[in-house]
């Protein structure tokens, strides 16, 4: 007696007295519909027609089965309320803000990594220009002539006073909110002479004349994140690693970057989110500074900075009265309706 075989892919009759291992050809696997194909999990052939799919032979062999495949049981359960998954988002942007540290806290210098093609750029770029003021006169230093480096109080008396060592502060003048004091340090003060008496907080080399060629300027500058970093990048070409300074604090971002040997970038950022400064660091590259700041809370930053502060306006390009390289302040250079 001639049996049907239910084997997917089958469909024949077959005889039981001769149906063997290699009788039938079927499909082991179930059928596959998505995106308009149509196939079986066992096999790799698609077709977008249904006749076409009916008809793709089977892809393994076997013994015939007159049994019919069993449907899948229903669910004892089928009226039960499904088991509610409880999503905690990130924490509301309201209560995030509450407790945001000050950003008047200290701020950490962070550390700068030199790429090695920067090195050779500011060497290339340095014997370039030492070449041309070579070949100008450079103009006489007249004794009694004061370090022009803020914090230096060195007066030249000639030629043994350039072995000196120059303490001084290689930050710029900071006053905010009644406080006075130097991007460079930490120290803060209300009264103006004792800003004026804070000792350097750096070593090098007395500066006799003001460097007129120095000027700030705006540069175009952009950011992108990642699930534990964001990265800030200041399109500044051979940024000088001595003279750039980039400190943070967890709601403060404050750049002081010289590039191009005559042009300073300026910045400061109030944070949308709040960052690791021990876990930060600046990348200096030849075309560009990268700043990686390591973020404290995980989740996605919805901008860059905080849009309850106002941005800072970027600084106009000085042209026709550049800014001084060496910060010399005296005590009638700024007047106490300037100070703020």
């Amino acid at each position: 007696m001639a049996l049907l075989c239910y084997n997917k892919g089958c469909g024949q009759e077959f005889d039981v007295q001769q149906n063997q291992d290699g009788s039938c050809l079927f499909h082991p696997g179930v059928p596959i519909f998505h995106d308009a194909l149509k196939g079986w999990s066992c096999c790799r052939k698609r077709t977008t027609d249904f006749s076409e799919f009916l008809s793709i032979q089977g892809c393994t062999r076997g013994r015939h089965s007159n049994e019919k495949p069993q449907r899948p049981e229903a669910s004892e359960r089928a009226g039960a309320k499904p088991a509610e998954i409880i999503y905690q988002g990130p924490q509301p942007a309201q209560a995030a803000q509450r407790d945001r540290p000050s950003p008047d806290e200290p701020r950490t210098e962070l550390p700068l990594k030199v790429a090695p093609s920067l090195a050779q750029a500011l060497e290339e770029l340095h014997l370039s220009r030492k070449a041309e003021r070579e070949k100008q006169d450079a103009p006489a230093i007249l004794p009694g002539t004061r370090c022009k480096n803020p914090g230096c109080k060195t007066v030249y008396q000639g030629p043994e006073t350039e072995g000196d060592s120059c303490r001084h502060h290689p930050g710029a003048p900071v006053f905010h909110e009644g406080f006075k004091s130097w991007s460079c340090c930490s120290i803060r003060t209300t009264d103006f002479s004792s800003f004026l008496e804070q000792r350097g907080c750096s070593s090098g080399s007395h500066c006799w004349s003001s460097r007129k060629d120095q000027r700030k300027v705006s540069c175009r500058h952009d950011w992108h994140q990642t699930s534990s970093s964001v990265v800030v990048s200041v399109y500044a070409r051979t940024a000088d690693p001595a003279q750039s300074r980039v400190e943070a604090n967890s709601t403060l971002l404050s750049c002081q970057v010289r590039f191009e040997e005559d042009k300073v970038f300026q910045r400061t950022f109030h944070l949308w989110g709040l960052v690791d400064v021990s876990r930060s660091a600046v990348n200096l590259l030849p075309s560009k500074v990268e700043i990686v700041l390591r973020k404290a809370q995980p989740g996605s930053w919805g901008r860059l900075e905080d849009p309850d502060r106002p941005a800072e306006p970027e600084p106009q390009e000085q042209l026709e009265e550049p800014v001084q390289a060496c910060w010399d302040i005296a005590d009638d250079d700024i007047s106490d309706s300037d100070e703020e």
